[in-house]
């Protein structure tokens, strides 16, 4: 017994003997750190005292924690030594929900949830989806509460919303939302938009576009065109961010000496002709719309009453929605970078879990002018 035992001693001494120094370095202090010999924060022997111990050049050392390094398991401070790192320690997993009543008709939330599906998966966390029975573009209130209900007794840690428009009740429905995940101590990243009118705020952290920079960018666009009069289109109950488009559309006028009159900004359906008409009667010849839908519904339209568009009639949108560019004139819009706002609302989500303290934060992504055709150039 006592033979063999020292046979596979022997063997294991000549298998480690066969190691490189810069292997045995690295295994020796990888296993002092996950076995916990090493904690986080722990300083590690140094080079001069490791060069020492397996009697390796510096050179050799300093590669072995170099590759420590590379898998995050410990820092370098100069002048200090090197560390375990402090994030060594298993990442926690949160479980988050997605709260977006609009996701069927509002397409620039494709991406943004997407984003969010693929970091959340990435890094281990879950992500609940879900299902409000939307019938012709319109969320049965009921079952968003069931939603609501639902991530509060599965305990998620996070809500990811995006407030509820177009609505006679949208309104009550949003505040009823954040009034249950306060209530639940559930914090909350709006997505795109506010639940409150411009220029008040929630107090909550929202991650969206500037869509004031978004309005002044594509009205100053067909101001270079030429434009003296710039009319303002969007559907009844919209939004917040469109009040903010509007107040950018008016700073663009402005800033080219146009005063903008308050019968240039219209609501109403983009799709009832006598509602148009009365548009155009009134003097339009270049309509902002609050977004590619509503663009492409008035095109529609103008298709219809036989105005050409950009000939007669200049149309712009907002989100450079998928089927922006294949409407006919292509679409003059405004991208919304669906990833980045995604990426940063999973970043703003995890730094409210770790420091509730926080105050409200908008954090306002850039958009970005698509030139095509419907503005005539």
């Amino acid at each position: 017994m006592t033979e063999s035992h020292n046979k596979q001693a022997g063997r294991n001494a000549d298998a480690e003997s066969r190691k490189t120094k810069h292997r045995q370095v690295f295994e020796y202090v990888l296993a002092d750190i996950e076995s916990g010999r090493l904690k986080e924060g722990d300083r590690l022997p140094s080079e001069a005292e490791l060069v020492i111990q397996f009697g390796a050049s510096r050179p050799t050392v300093a590669r072995a924690l170099h590759d420590l390094q590379n898998m995050g398991l410990v820092e370098r401070k100069v002048g200090s030594g090197t560390y375990v790192h402090k994030t060594h320690e298993q990442v926690r997993s949160w479980r988050f929900g997605l709260l977006i009543p609009g996701l069927g008709t509002t397409e620039i939330f494709e991406p943004i949830c997407g984003q969010i599906a693929r970091l959340a998966q990435k890094n281990h966390h879950t992500l609940l989806w879900g299902d409000f029975g939307e019938k012709q573009g319109n969320p049965d209130p009921l079952l968003i509460e069931q939603v609501c209900e639902s991530y509060i007794r599965q305990s998620v840690a996070g809500v990811f919303f995006a407030p509820l428009e177009l609505s006679e009740d949208k309104d009550r429905i949003n505040r009823s939302v954040i009034s249950s995940m306060k209530s639940a101590g559930i914090p909350i990243v709006l997505l795109d938009r506010d639940i409150v009118p411009f220029p008040q705020r929630s107090g909550l952290d929202l991650v969206g576009i500037d869509n004031r920079l978004a309005g002044f960018l594509i009205t100053n666009h067909l101001i270079s065109l030429g434009c003296k009069r710039i009319d303002f289109l969007a559907r009844p109950g919209s939004a917040p961010t469109v009040s903010l488009r509007i107040s950018g559309y008016r700073e663009a006028l402005i800033n080219s000496g146009v005063i903008p009159s308050n019968e240039w900004v219209h609501s109403g359906d983009p799709a009832d002709h006598n509602f148009i008409k009365g548009v155009i009667k009134d003097g339009a010849t270049a309509i902002v719309c609050a977004n590619d839908l509503t663009a492409a519904n008035l095109m529609k339209t103008l298709d219809a009453l036989d105005y050409a568009v950009p000939q007669k009639i200049r149309v712009a949108g907002f989100d450079d929605v998928r089927y922006a560019e294949l409407l006919s004139p292509a679409l003059t819009t405004i991208h919304q970078p669906c990833t980045d706002i995604g990426t940063i609302a999973m970043q703003v989500m995890l730094e409210r879990i770790e420091n509730p303290m926080l105050p409200p934060r908008d954090i306002l992504v850039n958009p970005a002018l698509i030139i095509r055709k419907s503005c005539g150039a």
